[in-house]
């Protein structure tokens, strides 16, 4: 019996894709031509592989398991034959991810991603503003917030802890009590999660009613102003990894009082994880947040031990 390749073909990119339309588009025909082979394959098949969602479609059961049995196939047979034809195909990744993030955390790791899959490219956005889905081309998001997002895959990057950091040449690791803090300027990131007053007030200690203090709206900007001595900020060991594990910034408070959060979530919508390209996204993540979590423990900063 000869295999409706045509068909599965198809099948398979109404299923990476989670919309008939965006199937449609990527295979350049008209949603009706898409919709007739997925009709040929289920008859072919005996089963039903798709089924109506609201104004959408998801998968039945049937389809979910026909979809995990030939997707790897599928990819390969589409990668070899853009070989074959004599060029390397390259599939776009679109990544959106917080300015700080973006900056203090992802960027300075992307070679290895990008030396590991050199078929892709890769594209950052960097901005706090939440993707709409629906709308905007993006493939995977590493969002802020607090992970309440029904309806989409998320998944905790990582558990940050908060510390009190501050240029060596402004204090010695250690050399502060939590009161000592507050007679020196302090630096806020006023979008972070965790900020001064909520520090002090687990420290067991009233902030100093005329404090210093200077203002920024991205914890890049904090940690970069602490690194060059402007004051102490209150920063997550997930913005700055890079200045604590060079020595530019140092915990000057012998005891901090332990601050321990997810701040940051990978968002994407369910029929994403689909894609080959987010899949291997995803495990990379995995890894690197593995790799920092072993940076961070071995500095032996007071939350980690």
């Amino acid at each position: 019996m000869s295999l409706p390749f045509r068909a599965i073909a198809v099948f398979h990119a109404v299923a990476r894709n989670g919309s008939l339309t965006k199937a449609a588009d990527e295979l350049f025909v008209t949603t009706s031509a898409v919709s007739q082979q997925i009709q040929n394959l289920e008859a072919h098949l005996g089963t039903t592989l798709l089924t109506k969602a609201g104004r959408g479609i998801v998968l039945t059961e049937a389809g979910e398991r026909y979809f995990e049995m030939i997707a790897d196939e599928v990819e390969r047979i589409s990668e070899a034959t853009q070989r074959i034809r004599g060029f390397r195909s390259r599939s776009v990744l679109v990544v959106r991810s917080t300015p700080s993030l973006a900056t203090k955390w992802l960027r300075p790791r992307l070679g290895r991603f990008l030396d590991a899959n050199p078929d892709v490219e890769l594209r950052l956005n960097g901005t706090n503003e939440p993707t709409d889905f629906s709308r905007e081309a993006v493939d995977i998001e590493i969002r802020h917030g607090e992970g309440r997002w029904p309806g989409l895959f998320v998944e905790g990057l990582a558990e940050e802890s908060f510390l009190p950091v501050c240029s060596p040449s402004l204090a010695a690791s250690g050399s502060m009590t939590a009161a000592d803090v507050s007679r020196h300027r302090l630096i806020y990131s006023f979008k972070s999660q965790v900020q001064w007053p909520q520090w002090f007030s687990l420290a067991g200690v009233p902030p100093a009613e005329e404090s210093r203090r200077v203002l920024f709206d991205r914890s890049h900007m904090s940690v970069d102003a602490a690194a060059e001595g402007m004051g102490i900020a209150l920063e997550s060991t997930l913005m700055m990894w890079r200045e604590l594990c060079a020595g530019t910034l140092i915990c000057p408070v012998e005891a901090p009082p332990p601050i321990k959060l997810t701040t940051q979530w990978i968002v994407c919508p369910l029929e994403h994880l689909n894609k080959r390209k987010v899949k291997t996204f995803i495990d990379w993540l995995r890894v690197e947040k593995q790799d920092w979590q072993d940076q961070i423990g071995a500095l032996g900063l007071p939350t980690t031990v």
